[in-house]
């Protein structure tokens, strides 16, 4: 302990605040803050669940980013997933400062700011693996790492109360398709130096054993391209596994088939990794969705986005018959290429079920890899890197605490592992690990072009009225003697079959009549109340005879 006039001086302390990324998978985004400065990991999207109806993605709420926005100095980018750097445009424009990240990554999220026209105004950095970019008290290194996209990174963040380790999205595997496996003689030095704490991916906690290498799939596909030579070939994966794309080029090659990309995200991805050299295409490989026609089944492969089953992708439109350029037949051989995200199970058994009833052979098995780290792996970084707090991160509640275990079963003590929630502020120094305080987080609704107008009780609307429909009443009132002129007037949607259901209309509108008669004989002027008195009126009606609350909505014009 420090001593100073017989006085104990605490250490220096540094805060760590996830403001997502935890209870979920995705959104991630996480601000390392000292008394100087912040610096903010990630800054990725989620896609919404099922019953946020309408509404295109999700985004992380950065209410504190913009408080402090004079501390805040830098983006650093773990990779180029969606997860982890789908809300930049949305968030640079209110917090203008400049994003690190590794060549393809960089290349990735300028893409998404040329869609938003924000190319000239975001100052972007290339940086290698092994550099390390200094910010006033921070200095953050960049250690290479594996993942289902090349140019995968951890951070080591050296802050004045020590070293910061987080890994981003990881796995180690030991053959890669491109470039060389993870830093792991860069893990144990800095565990040598000391880790003060360790931020490590918890997607797979609860998965025992090693995730097998890339390379095992390929080995798959060669078998899948050589037991079906007469067939046309459709593989679906994520656009953004480079190197899942390479293997199926390889294998194309291999058999003499030629490839046509489909999807927009898988032809923006393949598109820039060819050009910066993630992936090699042979000449002559590669051709366009219209000359798909000029060859015969058993030549052709189509690499195609939609493998979670996604409406308006690529698959999903080919297999319910909504796809302009390719129709299934009972000649095609369709593999799916990924594991089903949580929650995506029923859309992808869906798809499925389309393309077997038209006769086409469906292959989801042996047909993928994770990009994250088992429970062996994780226990291999916690060995090399001896941290003395374990602050799980990227994952439902369920992953973090499996990973609390695995942190355990490494010795470390119960006391210094924490599992964080999004909008915790952790403060981490040699002497203690605790939550401080809390802060707001959470999700920012992105519904077409507007960001944030959606909230719950929009939301809340939106599933009353998916759920029970809408009845509209529509009266009209002399000025001054409020005397019923026209009306009321019933129009339903979502509700009943009006034709059908003439008799209980007619019902209805006595009903609103008899309301609106006896407002008027007590004098009720208040418009206000007289909408209130129909809506209830009606709605009682309406759950005594049909047991269903649709939302009504009264609506009174004025003639005067």
């Amino acid at each position: 302990m420090k001593k100073l006039n017989k006085e104990y001086v605490p250490a220096p302390g540094v805060k760590i605040i996830p403001l997502g990324g935890l209870e979920q998978i995705g959104m991630n985004i996480t601000a390392i803050e000292t008394e100087k400065s912040i610096i903010v990991i990630d800054c990725g999207l989620a896609f919404p669940s099922d019953d946020m109806l309408g509404i295109d993605l999700c985004i992380p709420d950065i209410t504190y980013l913009k408080q402090n926005q004079d501390k805040v100095k830098a983006f650093f980018i773990t990779h180029g997933h969606e997860d982890h750097i789908g809300a930049l445009p949305y968030v640079l424009r209110e917090i203008n400062v400049p994003v690190y990240g590794t060549r393809l990554t960089i290349a990735l999220i300028e893409n998404k700011l040329k869609e938003h026209d924000m190319l000239k105004t975001t100052r972007r950095k290339v940086v290698k693996h092994g550099q390390t970019i200094t910010l006033d008290d921070f200095r953050v290194e960049f250690i290479k790492t594996n993942h289902s996209i090349a140019d995968a990174s951890a951070l080591a963040v050296f802050t004045p109360a020590g070293i910061l380790l987080h890994t981003g999205d990881f796995k180690i595997d030991y053959t890669p398709v491109f470039g060389e496996s993870a830093d792991l003689q860069r893990f144990a030095e800095l565990g040598k130096k000391g880790v003060l704490a360790l931020m490590c991916d918890s997607t797979n906690a609860i998965r025992s054993g090693f995730t097998a290498s890339e390379r095992t799939v390929g080995r798959t596909f060669d078998g899948i391209f050589a037991e079906h030579r007469n067939n046309r070939l459709i593989v679906a994966t994520f656009s953004s596994n480079v190197d899942r794309v390479q293997q199926i080029i390889d294998s194309a090659y291999k058999y003499d088939r030629k490839v046509v990309v489909e999807g927009r995200s898988m032809v923006n991805v393949i598109g820039i990794a060819s050009e910066l050299g993630y992936i090699k295409i042979p000449e002559g490989t590669l051709i366009d969705i219209d000359n798909l026609k000029d060859y015969p089944d058993e030549k052709t492969v189509l690499i195609t986005t939609g493998s979670q089953g996604e409406s308006m992708a690529a698959l999903s439109r080919m297999a319910s018959n909504s796809h302009r350029k390719v129709s299934i037949t009972p000649n095609d051989v369709i593999i799916l290429s990924s594991t089903p995200i949580p929650g995506n199970e029923k859309a992808v058994s869906k798809v499925i079920n389309e393309l077997s009833i038209k006769g086409a052979e469906v292959i989801f098995q042996d047909t993928h890899v994770s990009g994250h780290a088992c429970q062996e792996e994780i226990k291999l970084i916690y060995s090399l890197t001896h941290p003395k707090y374990a602050l799980p991160v990227h994952g439902e509640y369920r992953h973090l605490m499996a990973q609390r275990n695995l942190a355990q079963s490494m010795g470390i003590p119960k006391e210094n592992i924490l599992l964080m929630s999004s909008g915790d502020v952790v403060e981490v120094s040699e002497d203690k690990c605790a939550i401080v305080d809390h802060v707001q987080a959470g999700a920012i609704l992105v519904d077409g072009l507007g960001v944030g107008d959606v909230g719950n009780i929009v939301l809340r609307d939106r599933q009353n009225l998916a759920q029970n429909g809408i009845i509209i009443v529509v009266l009209t009132l002399e000025k001054y003697s409020n005397q019923l002129l026209a009306g009321p007037d019933i129009v339903s949607r979502g509700f009943v079959y009006v034709r059908e259901s003439e008799d209980l209309m007619e019902e209805s509108r006595k009903v609103v009549e008899e309301a609106v008669t006896d407002c008027l004989d007590r004098r009720i002027s208040d418009w206000g109340k007289i909408k209130n008195i129909i809506r209830d009126s009606l709605s009682d009606f309406l759950w005594k005879r049909m047991k269903r609350n649709p939302m009504i909505l009264p609506i009174i014009m004025e003639v005067g």
